[in-house]
């Protein structure tokens, strides 16, 4: 009888996990709605008074989406305001919703990858996560190694969709 032999295990595929780049960092939004009379109308006055009431430290560790939920005209110095007051704690935010603050994060992960650990190999984009990887995220990761593959596939190393192929 022949030894099974695991081909998955010992082919030259590069399994690239978008799992591993996902920050653990709670997520929480800043909702300027909150701040708002009759969620309407931001009061500068009052505003800037709430801000300077407000415990920060709350934020600490976390990652921030400043965004405002209600129908309602805010000025964009508003937003940046908030931002000053998590800056001065060390907190990491964007001025957008939850997606933006993933693609935010994704963005800065994907940069750090480095495109020659991947050059003239073939490469499995992983498509199952435990966590929320954005369709962004997809795409971004493949833009940044495809000059650089052999060739570019999705799924698992046993069961993948061809993507990309690079020319002769």
């Amino acid at each position: 009888m022949s030894e099974i032999v695991n081909r998955v295990a010992s082919s030259p595929i590069i399994t690239l996990n978008l799992e591993d780049l996902y920050r653990k960092e709670e997520r929480v939004v800043f909702d300027l709605k909150d701040y708002l009379f009759q969620e309407l109308i931001l009061r500068e006055k009052e505003f800037r008074a709430s801000l300077k009431d407000l415990d920060w430290e709350y934020y600490k560790g976390k990652l921030v989406a400043i965004t405002c939920t209600a129908d309602a005209i805010v000025p964009n110095w508003a937003f940046i305001l908030v931002g000053t007051f998590l800056g001065k704690i060390g907190v990491e935010y964007v001025i957008g919703d939850l997606l933006a603050l993933e693609q935010y994060l994704f963005e800065q992960a994907i940069s750090n990858i480095n495109p020659e650990e991947f050059k003239d190999r073939p490469v499995v984009v992983k498509g199952c996560s435990k966590f929320p990887v954005p369709l962004y995220a997809y795409g971004r990761a493949v833009m940044r190694i495809q000059g650089y593959a052999k060739s570019i596939m999705y799924g698992e190393p046993c069961s993948t969709v061809p993507l990309y192929k690079a020319p002769k």
